[in-house]
């Protein structure tokens, strides 16, 4: 009796019948897509034993490409928001000739091949590229850098921040910024008293998923990165060279460290966003 109620009361109801097969079909897919390599994964890198593990995981090389990753990934991702903000902001606010046409631009790195966006940007940043000659004479070097990898982080992460913050501001109430600009408040109070907070657990999702995007990026990097180890070596290339190298004891440990700390990441992020959403959910 206590068991039929416990199941009763977790279960939504629902006009549609068929909760017990499709709750047991996603459980199963998630399983099998997702769940089992992971945990194969995690089960081939431990099998070296322990020490071997933290002598590879805490290896110069390793450690050096796992900060280039993750640090060029929580740039390009924080400054996607800025400018991912400001662009749903120009699309969803303004009426101008070549909307559409913008509005369609920013899906390109979607479909375009990240090879084809690594080969571009590379072109146009190397010293003797279009851009990329301009900023020598000055000594800055962008591509075959680590500024070069931000860059291409950047391209490739900057459409999560926009379609995840662009339906949410469409939907943004403006009778209650009309009604600030009533009582008095400035332009700059309306923003962040008023349209920031309801944006903050969207910002915070695009922010998710323009880092995750950019943590495990390898095609649009590897061409403008230079691939210099302890200097602008990712950590996806690393895993691929260890496995050219028939270690795939050192590849499965990278790729571990990189699954833990991705996780650990990605639960803060995601804990920030259940908070803002109950902090911000009455504003």
């Amino acid at each position: 009796m206590t068991t039929g109620r416990l199941m009763k009361s977790w279960r939504q109801p629902s006009i549609l019948p068929g909760f017990g097969l499709t709750l047991g079909y996603t459980i199963l897919y998630l399983t099998l897509i997702i769940l089992v390599p992971l945990a194969a994964l995690v089960w081939r890198s431990t099998g070296i034993g322990w020490d071997a593990f933290w002598a590879l995981a805490f290896d110069q090389r390793t450690l050096l490409a796992l900060r280039v990753s993750f640090g060029a990934a929580l740039i390009a991702a924080a400054i996607n928001v800025i400018f991912g903000v400001v662009v749903a902001w120009v699309l969803v606010r303004y009426q101008f000739p070549g909307r559409r046409l913008l509005d369609a631009i920013i899906d390109l790195p979607f479909a375009l091949p990240t090879a084809v966006a690594g080969i571009s940007l590379a072109a146009l940043y190397a010293p003797k590229g279009w851009i990329g000659q301009i900023f020598a004479p000055l000594g800055i070097r962008i591509a075959f850098t680590p500024l070069g990898i931000v860059i291409a982080l950047i391209f490739v992460g900057l459409p999560f921040v926009v379609r995840t913050v662009q339906p949410v501001m469409a939907e943004l109430d403006r009778e209650m910024e009309e009604a600030a600009a009533t009582l008095g408040a400035s332009r700059l109070q309306t923003l962040t008293r008023i349209v920031l907070p309801t944006l903050v657990p969207a910002i915070l999702t695009g922010f998710a998923l323009a880092f995750a995007r950019a943590v495990g990026e390898y095609g649009s990097v590897i061409f403008i990165a230079g691939n210099v180890p302890y200097v602008s070596e990712i950590a996806p290339l690393l895993i691929v060279i260890r496995l050219e190298e028939f270690n795939y004891a050192g590849a499965t440990s990278i790729a571990c460290i990189m699954l833990i700390i991705s996780f650990v990441m990605l639960l803060i992020i995601n804990m920030l966003q259940m908070w803002s959403r109950r902090r911000y959910s009455n504003v």
